[in-house]
């Protein structure tokens, strides 16, 4: 791996559109909500986001749709820092938009519409090659096509830069055979590892033979997050910190953003994979997604 430090981030970019209400609608219902928030999200976005904070150069390749949900995705990601040179735009779908219900238990309801995301291509990674040109680290998902994604882990192994999956969601049908050769570090929760390996990922044992299986199957080295337990690294368990759980959304997002901003930095694997436990701890004590992630400064005074 090149030792400059940048990572580009291949992926979908979001925005949530949340409301509270006491209970869920029947169907041609109309009932009172309250507390509209307008979040940024996408696991692509979110694990730019994570990694920008926590001092890396990221630059993110993605697509968003010709209106003012992009234009606001576009300001968001400038104020963290993070290069848009590599988003193109398009009038053939909206920018992508999830929609979210809260109840009066917690319990949500979520209609997602990718729209531009779902139009990433090939030829958009080809346009922003010159961003691959000098990058330590291609991290990717998979919330958009994968002939993108296996145009930007070929893009990013002709210049030297490590390729880094995150498998969420993960596909019912498994991964490309192609895509998954392609792939130095993958990164699935513990549902991914099962979905992606057809063995259960319920404890470290388990968690090991999938490891085993997903690099069998083509992937460099596996690193299989685990809830509050950690993450499973070559067979051995980098513990979490302790912490109170406010809300777990993005934890694993802030995990592969914070792993990748350190092995950017030059630490080892297990290192870096402490680091992003500590980062994910602190994203799940707080509510939300991006507005949650921390900084480095954040994270030294936890210390």
């Amino acid at each position: 791996m090149k030792n400059t430090g940048r990572i580009v981030v291949v992926g979908s970019a979001n925005t949530d559109l949340v409301i509270s209400t006491c209970r869920f609608p029947q169907p041609g219902e109309t009932i009172a909500g309250h507390g509209f928030m307008s979040n940024r999200g996408g696991k692509g976005a979110n694990q730019a986001v994570a990694a920008a904070r926590l001092g890396a150069e990221v630059a993110f390749v993605g697509k968003l749709g010709r209106d003012v949900y992009g234009e606001q995705t576009l300001e968001a990601l400038a104020r963290e820092g993070i290069s848009t040179e590599g988003v193109s735009t398009t009038a053939a779908a909206p920018s992508g938009i999830a929609v979210i219900t809260v109840d009066a238990n917690g319990e949500n309801t979520i209609i997602v519409d990718g729209g531009a995301n779902n139009l990433l291509s090939a030829e958009d990674i080809a346009a922003a090659e010159g961003l691959f040109s000098d990058a330590a680290i291609v991290l990717m998902q998979l919330e958009t096509p994968v002939e993108a994604l296996l145009a930007a882990a070929q893009t990013a192994h002709r210049h030297g830069a490590l390729v880094v999956l995150n498998p969420a969601p993960a596909p019912s049908g498994g991964l490309p055979e192609e895509l998954l050769h392609a792939v130095d570090l993958l990164i699935p929760n513990q549902t991914e590892a099962a979905l992606l390996s057809g063995m259960g990922a319920d404890d470290v044992e388990s968690a090991c033979r999938a490891a085993e299986d997903l690099c069998r199957r083509g992937a460099g080295r596996v690193i299989i997050t685990m809830g509050s337990q950690g993450a499973l690294v070559d067979g051995r368990l980098v513990k979490s910190y302790p912490t109170t759980v406010v809300d777990t959304t993005a934890a694993g997002d802030t995990f592969c953003g914070a792993l990748c901003a350190r092995l950017a930095a030059g630490d080892d694997l297990a290192t870096a994979a402490d680091y992003a436990c500590r980062a994910a701890a602190f994203t799940v004590s707080r509510k939300g997604a991006q507005q949650a992630m921390p900084t480095q400064k954040d994270l030294v005074s936890r210390c």
